[in-house]
């Protein structure tokens, strides 16, 4: 009999703006929002609870969340501290398991179906994470505790922030009742308006379909919709993921200090860009543009779009935003660097999804009983006790 996999899915609280209002005590208790200037075309990074009560929200154009907060406090990213807040993180996951699987600065995935802890309950392991988390940090995190990956991160976003949430084997079927299918891995904007084109807005709306109905219209894509939305997700954690990219950068002989060049620059870079992308068959999600000044300074602007893109017009569009969020222009330059990331989403999680149904992976299929959300309840891989 295959064993019950417990995984934790680990998402820090509004990361950025929760490290600068840990460090700057004035900004506690006020939004924050992190990235350009009101006045800029930057975007978000990333807003603080007290701002996303007025509708802020990440990858947002900073102007817009002016208006909707105009008195927010508006913070310039710093990078290098969040990546020492991150590396903290990490050595507590490595302190706890040697499955982990990074998604990001603040978010990773945990298989504790063995860990260094010797604690065979995954919530009681998920507390001890998050209370080392703040010693070590001061920030908080929120955690979902659940047999797969998929419901381990439905689990983190259902009681945000600072909140800890178990979804058992025995319950999964009330959770995934009204979620809404743009919370199932692999399903972008681009796919949740194809699947509402037939009156899929749900996971009980994709549980009407048979297997062969969703395969008929999806393709592969179609039998992850089917066993996802049924809780079954057989994907491993897998502590070597990949973070894949792809990039171009001009560096010029001599300095530069001309707007109108750095744009026409960044148009030729979308191209090459947009040719590789081509080649390699994918599309990405987050342009960044890196910009080294006459002194050696270097910085990035990123931004993440609502789908995968890889044509040279939706690229240059991106890369001149971020440019004008930069001091080029004010500040003479040396390299100019055009990249994409988050390459490929959807394709990659049903090959991925695909592959571990092939090898029976971790299919622990839950029964379709009445159930419920269960917080903070202790999660061992065995039945619970009476009353639950």
């Amino acid at each position: 009999m295959t064993q019950t996999r417990k995984i934790i899915h680990v998402d820090m609280d509004a990361f950025y703006a929760s490290v600068e209002q840990r460090d700057r005590p004035e900004l506690r208790g006020k939004p924050v929002i992190v990235g350009g200037s009101p006045n800029s075309r930057g975007v978000v990074c990333a807003a603080s609870y007290e701002a996303r009560v007025f509708g802020v929200r990440s990858a947002m154009p900073c102007a817009q969340a002016y208006r909707l907060c105009r008195h927010a406090v508006f913070v310039k990213p710093e990078m290098a501290k969040y990546k020492a807040a991150s590396e903290k993180i990490n050595e507590v996951f490595a302190a706890t398991t040697d499955l982990v699987e990074p998604l990001s600065l603040d978010e990773a995935y945990l298989d504790v179906t063995e860990n260094h802890l010797g604690n065979p309950s995954a919530t009681l392991v998920a507390e001890a994470i998050r209370r080392e988390i703040l010693a070590l940090t001061g920030l908080t995190a929120s955690a979902g505790v659940a047999p797969n990956k998929f419901l381990a991160k439905v689990a983190s976003d259902l009681d945000k922030p600072d909140g800890l949430v178990v979804i058992p084997p025995e319950r999964v079927a009330e959770i995934l009742v009204d979620l809404p299918v743009r919370r199932v891995p692999g399903v972008g904007r681009v796919t949740e308006q194809s699947l509402a084109r037939f009156g899929i807005k749900t996971c009980s709306d994709l549980r009407a379909h048979s297997r062969e109905q969703l395969c008929r219209w999806f393709g592969r894509a179609g039998e992850a919709y089917f066993q996802l939305a049924r809780g079954i997700d057989p994907r491993p954690v897998r502590a070597s993921r990949e973070r894949k990219s792809v990039s171009v950068e001009q560096t010029f002989a001599a300095d530069r200090n001309d707007v109108a060049e750095a744009r026409e620059t960044v148009g030729v870079l979308a191209g090459l860009l947009s040719e590789r992308l081509v080649r390699a068959e994918t599309r990405g999600r987050t342009v960044t543009l890196k910009v080294k000044y006459a002194d050696f300074q270097q910085v990035t602007r990123s931004r993440t779009l609502a789908w995968p893109v890889r044509e040279r017009a939706a690229l240059e569009h991106a890369a001149l935003e971020l440019l004008a969020d930069t001091e080029v222009g004010r500040r003479p330059f040396r390299l100019l660097g055009l990249g994409v990331s988050q390459l490929g989403e959807e394709r990659q999680l049903v090959f991925e999804f695909v592959e571990a149904m092939r090898r029976g992976e971790g299919l622990v299929c839950p029964p379709e009983v009445p159930v419920r959300v269960n917080v903070g309840a202790g999660f061992t891989g065995l039945p619970p006790p009476a009353g639950g």
